[in-house]
């Protein structure tokens, strides 16, 4: 795989801390503000709003500048909004800034996305998506218990700075490193002179191997006998013909999915922590290592996904999916019995839905780029969109639920969104229409 991809997926680490860190900070950040618990939820969602208007907006905007100066620009006002978040004591400005935040975080995953098929071969771009997108799991193994684990020690304003710190790091690498232009070029600047890298191919110096592995610019890298990289560029599409493009049954289908599926894993995951403590009973400071758990599942399952998504998708889908739905209801249902939920069940559910929930979300994302390949900067864009509106929904029903009924409340939601998906998914299995290659 070109080195750009994983160069994509640090910055995307930090920016996936950013939008699930707040599961763990939820119980601080309401205390603080004087907020309820439902109200400081309602966070991730206005994060997953500015994601949803973020994604096609900048996606339009961007689609004619440089991807270095694209990238650049939403990593800047990315590390602004969290300094801005971290100094204020209002829940509206910080409310505000996880907008913000947002915008920039959808601009910079859609442009990102948009990069895959000009990298990378037809039969390998689900692989290319899981490396971009291990970014958002790796910030869930180890980046959202870090980042609770700060609050737990120094308050919730302090995982903000560091994700600020993060993310600047992050600014600096992709400035130096992303291509001015997309496109076919000789390669990387960085590679070794001997290098056989770790990128898609085995060229020596400025190949493939070793360098920034987009193919998108042309720089010279320390050794000889370079290669040049394959164009794999998609012709120029106009606006219209992307957005007329959009409008395959097989894309909405398989984004209306991706709405249900992630809506209800952000409807138990934004809550986990009240769960883990109020729910189960557990100390808060074992919320970290529960959130730790869900995050090496989900890593593990996009992990699954991007190995078997090109060649067995469907059958992932038909496994995966149910199995997904049963871990839901069967989660709900312990919640909901006359005794405390057990932290024995917690232990276990939390890793499996994390797998089961990344490797479903992974693949319908996989399945959407692929239905979208003739409209190439807004398929990336419009996945981001559906991503997102699960975030948004799930988060809003599941606080709903929560003063409703209680802990048990944002589990009740995420078992009826599974249940909707996979009422959908065998609705339409009759009359699905081929699919092309992911």
């Amino acid at each position: 795989m070109p080195v750009l991809l994983y160069v994509l997926a640090v910055a995307v680490f930090a920016q996936g801390t950013s939008e699930f860190v707040l599961a763990g900070l939820v119980p601080g950040i309401s205390a603080d503000l004087g907020v309820s618990l439902a109200q400081a939820g309602y966070l991730t969602s206005g994060f997953a709003v500015g994601m949803v208007v973020g994604a096609p907006l900048t996606a339009v905007v961007g689609r004619r500048l440089p991807p270095r100066w694209t990238l650049s620009a939403c990593l800047l006002v990315f590390v602004a909004a969290h300094v801005v978040g971290a100094l204020t004591g209002q829940f509206s400005v910080l409310l505000g800034t996880r907008f913000v935040a947002a915008l920039a975080n959808a601009g910079f995953l859609a442009v990102a996305l948009s990069t895959v098929p000009r990298v990378v071969p037809a039969g390998r771009q689900a692989r290319a998506l899981a490396v971009i997108l291990g970014g958002t799991t790796l910030a869930l193994v180890a980046g959202v218990p870090a980042g609770a684990l700060l609050g737990e020690l120094w308050g919730w304003r302090s995982a903000l700075w560091a994700i600020a710190g993060v993310s600047a790091a992050a600014l600096v690498t992709v400035a130096w490193l992303t291509p001015v232009q997309p496109g076919a070029g000789s390669g990387s600047g960085s590679g070794s002179g001997s290098g056989s890298g770790s990128g898609s191919g085995s060229g020596s110096g400025s190949g493939s191997g070793s360098g920034s592995g987009s193919g998108a610019e042309s720089r010279t890298g320390t050794g000889s006998g370079a290669s040049p990289a394959v164009d794999r560029t998609p012709a120029r599409v106009g606006l219209r013909a992307e957005l007329g493009n959009l409008r395959s049954p097989v894309l909405r289908r398989n984004l209306a999915l991706g709405v249900l599926v992630n809506g209800a894993t952000f409807c138990a995951f934004t809550y986990l922590a009240v769960i883990v403590t109020d729910g189960a009973g557990l100390g808060s400071p074992l919320v970290p290592v529960v959130l730790a758990l869900f995050g090496l599942g989900a890593f593990a399952g996009v992990s699954a996904a991007g190995r078997l998504a090109d060649r067995h998708g469907g059958l992932l889908l038909a496994v995966a999916g149910p199995a997904l739905l049963a871990g839901w209801v069967l989660w709900a249902a312990l919640a909901v019995g006359p005794a405390s939920l057990s932290p024995d069940v917690v232990w276990v559910l939390a890793p499996v839905q994390g797998a089961l929930s990344f490797a479903v979300g992974g693949t319908l994302i996989a399945r959407s780029m692929a239905a979208a390949h003739a409209a190439p900067t807004l398929g990336g864009a419009f996945s981001t969109v559906a991503l997102n509106l699960g975030a948004l929904l799930g988060p809003v029903f599941g606080g709903v639920a929560l003063g409703l009924i209680g802990t048990a409340g944002p589990l009740l939601v995420s078992a009826a969104l599974a249940a909707v998906a996979a009422a959908l998914w065998f609705a339409t299995a009759r009359r699905r229409p081929q699919e092309p290659a992911v």
